[in-house]
């Protein structure tokens, strides 16, 4: 039986514990926490196992005090294009205000509820650096040096996540580049800050400190923004930077960075020299498993964990790997679905349950080949699910893109003048069903959901012209792309 719900701080002096329980969890990110959830829910016993702050990268480096920072900054540009509130929307905005909300996003970067949530529950967290030691087998080794040993008798599951990856540039490490993670949680904006990629944190970050007072200069080594989405998308979004005073410098890479005086000097292949205040890297991320004992379970350490639908890892039938750390989606949300997906198959498998691997099936984690969705909070907002057309193509289906610009819909003028945006559909020929949307303009964020639900239902697009848009919302987007799909 598992010990009492609690967080475990073991006296230093006391010998090492071994302590058995039916799951074992590595990480208590929003991943972790929702695969201890559902085991828990199904009675199983649960331990999960924390180095930092429970809840996670997402809680407090990325998804909340990111879009915490990005709200202030959107509504003011929504605000500046309406006509009786464009003059009051015109000065700067009060970072420090904006700031101290963030803070409050972060709860102060305090887990308190965080734990409160574990222990009510009914799992128990074991703070310290977790480690497999061979199959079904988990150390824990706390801050003061005392280890646990805690073995599984059905699963363990691995959920911790990445971290930011840093290119092989000499002496960055004594510039001390910002990651994701100082980008999230400064105390004040910069003066000037160059942004080194051309993704979603490269993008959300240059729109939110340049709104916060600080003298952007974006750098992406390739041609052009957010090159996973459909090229307008990106465009759109660069051009939008572009007239807020971000400097976009496409086909750039870096040669050199080094610290002169206490400011950053960034030098170009071409040979340009830019200085800032401060440099952040958002150039991808590498799987936080290096240190975990992957070695001693057949597994190479700092590898992806190739998983199946159930999460199970190729290979093993006691192994999962959830969330971030499989490579099959790096979205928080898509994590949480695979968490409840994997919690089921433990469940299922440790009450001797046939786990069914089909589309509907509870027990596998199907959305995560073609229904993604993903929104990347800039201004204006790019929405998308599925795949992109070139993506469709690429895997041998026969299908049409269909777009429309938003300014054909009455909702849109509603926004303030100006709105910019466009949608798109990418249609299956032969199934005659959607493989991927794309929204870009403001907004859209709260639109894409429709068309996860069109594109994970596989919704037949003939039945689609039965689900009514209200009017005069963003919604009313999907006639004009039926309607566009029809007559052309």
């Amino acid at each position: 039986m598992a010990v009492a719900h609690t967080t475990h701080q073991t006296d230093p002096m006391t010998e090492t514990e071994s302590i058995a329980y039916d799951v074992v969890v590595l990480g208590a990110g929003p991943v972790g926490e929702n695969v201890a959830d559902r085991t828990r829910a199904a009675g199983l016993t649960t331990a999960i196992v924390e180095s930092e702050l429970v809840g996670g990268e997402c809680s407090y480096w990325a998804c909340m005090p990111s879009k915490a920072l990005l709200r202030p900054v959107i509504a003011q540009a929504d605000a500046r294009r309406l006509p009786g509130l464009a003059q009051a929307a015109q000065g700067p905005l009060d970072t420090p205000a904006v700031l101290a909300r963030r803070d409050t996003f972060t709860s102060h970067w305090k887990d308190d509820g965080q734990v409160a949530w574990v222990n009510g529950i009914g799992a128990d967290l074991y703070r310290g650096h977790g480690r497999l030691a061979g199959p079904r087998t988990v150390t824990v080794t706390a801050a003061d040096g005392t280890v646990t040993t805690l073995t599984a008798r059905h699963a363990v599951a691995v959920a911790t996540g990445t971290r930011a990856q840093l290119p092989d540039l000499p002496g960055l490490a004594e510039v001390k580049p910002w990651t994701s993670r100082e980008a999230t949680s400064a105390e004040a904006a910069p003066g000037r800050l160059i942004v080194v990629g051309g993704g979603v944190v490269a993008t959300e970050m240059a729109t939110a400190w340049q709104a916060l007072g600080s003298r952007v200069t974006l750098l992406v080594r390739g041609k052009g923004l957010l090159n996973r989405m459909e090229p307008f998308a990106g465009e759109l979004v660069a051009e939008a930077l572009g007239e807020a005073g971000v400097d976009v410098r496409t086909g750039t890479s870096l040669e050199s960075v080094t610290r002169e005086n206490g400011a950053v000097v960034a030098v170009t292949a071409a040979g340009d020299r830019i200085e800032a205040d401060e440099i952040l890297f958002a150039t991808g991320r590498v799987p936080h498993t290096d240190d975990i004992g992957l070695d001693t379970v057949g597994l190479a350490p700092g590898s992806w964990l190739d998983a199946d639908d159930t999460l199970r890892v190729t290979g093993t039938d006691w192994l999962y790997a959830v969330g971030d750390v499989n490579h099959r989606a790096l979205l928080t949300h898509q994590g949480k679905y695979q968490a409840r997906i994997a919690g089921a198959a433990i469940a299922a498998r440790a009450a001797g349950d046939r786990v069914l691997d089909e589309p509907w099936s509870a027990h596998a984690a199907t959305a995560d080949h073609h229904a993604v969705p993903q929104v990347v909070f800039t201004d204006p907002e790019a929405a998308a699910v599925g795949l992109s057309l070139a993506e469709a193509e690429q895997a041998g289906h026969r299908v049409r893109a269909v777009d429309v610009e938003f300014s054909s819909v009455a909702g849109a003028g509603l926004y303030g003048d100006g709105y910019k945006g466009r949608a798109r559909m990418v249609v299956d020929l032969e199934e005659e069903i959607l493989r991927g949307v794309t929204f870009v303009g403001p907004g859209v964020g709260e639109l894409i959901h429709s068309a996860t639900v069109a594109v994970a239902g596989r919704v037949p697009v003939g039945r689609l012209w039965h689900a009514v848009p209200s009017y005069p919302t963003l919604s009313e987007v999907w006639l004009r792309l039926l309607e566009a799909y029809r007559d052309n």
